[in-house]
């Protein structure tokens, strides 16, 4: 599940890396829900492995950024750019 959440992660990161090209900034409305669902994941995996769970730690810090940047990104494309 760990390894789950890191590939997640991964995706939603990738996710935003394209919806930060010009004009596809709209693409945040779908990436945001997916990354909130991979933090919860990422979350879920850790919490049942506290100790050595890496992989999860990476999964929530990447779907934490995915989040906080794609809501920064829509807010400056004011939701549709």
């Amino acid at each position: 599940m760990q390894l789950l959440s890191l590939i997640w992660g991964i995706l939603a990161v990738l996710g935003l890396g394209v919806a930060f090209v010009p004009c596809l900034g709209s693409l945040n409305w779908l990436n945001i829900p997916f990354a909130v669902v991979g933090l919860i994941l990422s979350i879920i995996a850790k919490s049942q492995k506290p100790v050595g769970g890496g992989a999860a730690t990476a999964g929530i810090v990447l779907n934490a950024i995915a989040v906080v940047l794609g809501v920064i990104r829509l807010k400056l494309g004011f939701g549709i750019l």
